[in-house]
């Protein structure tokens, strides 16, 4: 077996009716609360005023912070880390999708360090990791697995570029994961949302440094999401799917936490640094077809194996002949889910496609991709990505 580390800083509460439990959590690790949201609209309003009620309850004062933006900025972080600061602020709450809890682990370091938020991405500047606030997550989609991750994906807007903070401060102390939050989330924000962890477990997955104790995880997520996934798109109610789909996401962001993401991701981050209206989920949908076209014949044993959760006939055929097909069978899966998309479609122009191709090697993502990719070799992956829906 292949060495490996595992560290997992995070109480987890799982389950229905878990959110119940907020108040005394919170209580327990502060009394001056940042909560952390998106503008309340009808599909999550009810969610965070219950937030709100049971944090009241057991003794915890809330102040709400609900400037979250998809595609977290510099300036939205500085502008909660500012209101933290001045309301001494000794515990952060995020409650949402990914923007919002990544939003939350941003804030709780900008309040307590000097400078701007920008300047402590990924070890730029060091981050003092004792004096971080301490972060509760509550997730409310089924994808982003931030709820437990040690980093917060952040975009400078002048830059146009997206990049992350990296601590293992910013595990958070408790998530409470609650499928019943995730109930309202329309079709499409459900299927963005699980498709990006369908791709945290896969690029695990894949990943180089990938190990035989983390396939039994990622290997799970990707069952489920292959299951439910579609259950879930059609029928927003269907509790089972839902569940899955919950426990998917969070196997999805320990697999990331653990091993770290590949290409896809890096394309994809590149992607919404240039593009703010496009979500990271679709981001990844529009790069997966290409981008497995490119890779599977450097992983034709694990391309093999996904190949076969789509399509149990495929153990009939060799390993190789497995492989390629994963490759339709995901494009397949993308269609049934309605994420069959290209740049065209998501207004992304082609003369944005050389600064895309060079920050996607700036991060260190495409270097764990079993086919190392070059900047010529992105570029013309987002050519063949421009246009190709049917």
């Amino acid at each position: 077996m292949k060495n490996f580390n595992f560290y997992l800083p995070t109480r987890v509460s799982f389950g229905w009716g878990r959110v119940n439990e907020i108040g005394k959590i919170v209580a327990r690790n502060g009394k001056r609360c940042l909560l952390v949201t998106v503008k309340p609209f009808p599909a999550l309003e009810p969610a965070f005023e219950k937030v709100k009620r049971l944090c009241n309850e057991a003794g915890v004062e809330i102040f709400h912070f609900d400037g979250v933006i998809p595609n977290p900025t510099t300036e939205c972080i500085n502008e909660g880390s500012k209101m933290a600061a001045e309301n001494e602020i000794n515990i952060v709450l995020g409650v949402g999708g990914g923007s919002s809890m990544d939003t939350a682990k941003a804030i709780a370091v900008g309040a307590t360090h000097e400078g701007d938020i920008w300047d402590y991405r990924l070890g730029e500047k060091r981050v003092q990791s004792k004096k971080i606030l301490p972060i509760i997550a509550v997730p409310t989609t089924g994808g982003t697995g931030s709820e437990i991750t040690n980093m917060a994906v952040l975009k400078h807007p002048d830059e146009k570029f997206k990049s992350a903070l990296a601590d293992w401060a910013l595990m958070p102390r408790v998530s409470i994961i609650d499928p019943e939050l995730t109930m309202t989330v329309p079709p499409h924000i459900t299927a963005s949302t699980g498709w990006d962890a369908f791709c945290h477990s896969f690029e695990s997955y894949l990943n180089k440094n990938a190990s035989e104790f983390i396939d039994l995880y990622t290997l799970d997520s990707l069952k489920k999401v292959i299951k439910y996934l579609p259950i879930a798109v059609k029928d927003g109610t269907n509790r089972e799917a839902r569940e899955a789909l919950a426990y998917a996401a969070m196997l999805g962001g320990l697999s990331i936490t653990t091993i770290g993401t590949t290409l896809p991701h890096g394309i994809g981050m590149a992607i919404g640094g240039h593009v703010p209206n496009i979500m990271h989920g679709e981001s990844l949908a529009i790069m997966y077809p290409e981008v497995n076209r490119f890779t599977w014949k450097y992983a034709i044993s694990k391309y093999a194996t996904i190949g076969r959760l789509f399509n149990p006939d495929l153990e009939n055929e060799t390993d190789e002949v497995a492989a390629e097909k994963a490759c339709d069978e995901m494009d397949s899966f993308l269609k049934e889910i309605g994420m069959w998309m290209d740049l065209e479609e998501k207004h992304v122009p082609k003369n944005l496609f050389e600064a895309i191709a060079q920050d996607s090697i700036k991060l260190r993502n495409f270097t764990l991709h079993p086919k190392v990719a070059n900047f010529d070799e992105i570029y013309k992956l987002l050519e063949k990505s421009y246009k190709f829906k049917d």
